[in-house]
């Protein structure tokens, strides 16, 4: 915890001399760049600055207590209870601006929600996954972004993948990695029977141009036309973006867009994205012997989460939670759900840090 603080602070002492640098200040998209770092670690290292001066004033209080002077030992005694108490605040603020880890402050994450197993129901509740994740976008005033999605002729998603903007969306977000299954009677069921089907999401922070260097020589562009469902043209110019990326053969395709540019820069946006989840997860897997906690794994093959329709009840398995509210949780109510997996993150990491002296 504290090494990680302490490189968070470093970058950003590096980043407040950056924004004063002549050559940073004549490229403007090398400033916005930086200040979009600058101030996405701003509140983190502030708390960081503000812990480190209250843990050098209580070192003080206790030097003056140990000391010889009558007046100042007792000054410092009266003191440091008040230290410690605003210290243990500060220090739970860190412990909540870090769930999530190193990414934990990023202010845009690229969220993808894929049909599983199920056919055309497992379509429709990715579909409806989406509108869930979109409504809670929406109650916490964050841009949702469309940036690739490939629809069923049935109205569902075999795929879609959204970009999210806005404070503490990834922090959010974060745990709803993993395989999401629904239980209910699909519309086309003709004896009433309750189908099972799962979709799986996956959300990345998104990195800063600056953080993932990719090069028009790593991948390979491809231009065709875009289609929709069915095969049918939604236009007859090449205007539809695929890139495979030849060190890792990752492939990622745009086509929402009518500008061939546009579907250019947002397959590049995801591209960077899954190469930056790529090398996250690459180090993950050597600090394996450190704390994992179940919720941090990401893994999209582990069932995290379960919506029974005839029950109107959903269950996230990973901390035993169960909420007889599915109806409003898929409009979009997923304050309870999160809140709860946040908390209990909290919890572990204050378990495993232990305490503060």
């Amino acid at each position: 915890m504290r090494k990680l603080l302490d490189e968070k602070l470093a970058r950003f002492e590096v980043l407040e001399k950056s924004m004063n640098d002549p050559e940073v200040l004549a490229d403007s998209s090398k400033l916005a760049a930086v200040a979009r770092e600058h101030g996405s670690l701003a509140k983190l290292c502030g708390k960081y600055r503000l812990f480190k001066k209250l843990n050098a004033e209580i070192e003080e209080a206790k030097e003056m207590i140990a000391g010889s002077d009558p007046e100042m030992k007792e000054l410092a005694e009266a003191e440091l209870p008040d230290l410690r108490e605003e210290r243990e605040n500060v220090w739970n603020e860190l412990l909540d601006l870090t769930i999530g880890g190193e990414d934990s402050n990023r202010t845009n994450c690229i969220l993808e929600i894929h049909a599983g197993t199920g056919g055309d129901e497992a379509s429709l509740f990715a579909r409806d996954l989406f509108d869930m994740y979109k409504h809670y976008c929406e109650t916490k005033g964050w841009k949702v972004e469309i940036m690739s999605l490939n629809a069923t002729e049935v109205g569902g998603f075999k795929e879609i993948v959204v970009g999210v903007a806005g404070e503490g969306c990834y922090r959010e977000l974060q745990f709803e990695s993993g395989g999401h299954r629904v239980q209910r009677v699909p519309e086309t069921e003709a004896k009433g029977r309750i189908h099972t089907s799962a979709a799986t999401v996956a959300v990345m922070a998104e990195p800063e141009d600056v953080e993932v260097e990719l090069k028009p020589d790593d991948y390979r562009i491809d231009r065709f036309c875009a289609s929709g469902p069915g095969g049918q043209h939604v236009n007859k110019t090449a205007s539809a973006i695929r890139l495979t990326h030849f060190e890792t053969g990752l492939v990622v395709s745009c086509q929402d867009e009518k500008s061939q540019h546009k579907n250019l820069a947002k397959a590049l946006r995801v591209l960077k994205t899954r190469l930056y989840e790529l090398k996250r997860s690459q180090e993950q897997s050597k600090r394996s012997q450190e704390r994992m906690s179940k919720l941090g794994s990401g893994d999209r093959s582990e069932r995290i989460r379960t919506y029974n329709f005839p029950e109107n009840r959903v269950t996230d398995h990973r901390i035993g939670l169960t909420l007889y509210k599915l109806d409003a949780i898929l409009a979009g109510d997923l304050t309870p759900i999160v809140d709860a997996l946040l908390d209990y993150e909290r919890q572990e990491l204050r378990s495993s840090f232990g305490t503060i002296e």
